[in-house]
């Protein structure tokens, strides 16, 4: 089992910053892939990163690229998801996943966290 506890959401003016972290427990964290998606309201939830923790390989989804980026702490048992240039339409609750491998499928995870709330304000 891994237990997934995310934190950072919060009200962000439009062209500003927020680091969203991820911080994981229980099983072995390091041969994990971490994900991060989103979901808005009357949306269905979507891709937004992941990251293999091994290699350290990351994926991002077109949207953001270029704005956000996402990266794990070993020791730390943490992965964080970096936020700049924030739009309006990136607000959503943003969850962090755990899976065996990396990708931008929600069904290929097997642990989620409960989300953290992002609203940016324009």
């Amino acid at each position: 089992q891994v237990q997934l506890v995310e934190s950072g959401g919060r009200l962000v003016q439009a062209g500003g910053s927020l680091r969203l972290s991820c911080a994981a427990s229980g099983r072995t964290f390091s041969s994990y892939a971490l994900g991060w998606f989103r979901q808005a309201p009357g949306k269905e939830r979507e891709f937004v990163a992941a990251l293999t923790r091994n290699s350290g390989t990351t994926i991002l989804a077109d949207s953001v690229k270029g704005r956000f980026t996402i990266s794990g702490d070993v020791a730390k048992n943490t992965a964080y998801l970096q936020m700049n240039s924030l739009k309006s339409e990136d607000t959503a609750v943003y969850y962090c996943a755990a899976g065996s491998v990396r990708s931008s499928r929600v069904g290929d995870y097997d642990y989620w966290g409960q989300g953290t709330q992002v609203t940016v304000s324009s």
